[in-house]
């Protein structure tokens, strides 16, 4: 499942960008939540719980929020670039 977050955040054919990082913050979310329910299962110690599969889950989460913080700092910073400019 998690692995499907990622591919839904593959380029359009339209190139549409604000549709591309809607999809990446929604996958960012799902990825999210989806670590939250496995850590609360094995939390509560259910029977399919599995450690390895949870931490996996998190770090990949960790590191999809730490990507999409990059890419808004990227953004940030090229507006202000922008917004620098001598007209």
């Amino acid at each position: 499942m998690p692995e499907a977050a990622f591919k839904a955040a593959a380029p359009t054919a339209g190139g549409d960008f604000g549709a591309l990082l809607q999809q990446s913050i929604a996958a960012v979310g799902n990825n999210q939540a989806e670590a939250g329910k496995l850590a609360a299962s094995f939390e509560r110690g259910d029977a399919g719980a599995d450690l390895g599969r949870t931490m996996i889950a998190v770090q990949k989460s960790d590191l999809s929020l730490r990507g999409l913080i990059e890419v808004r700092n990227k953004l940030v910073d090229a507006y202000k670039d922008i917004m620098n400019m001598p007209v």
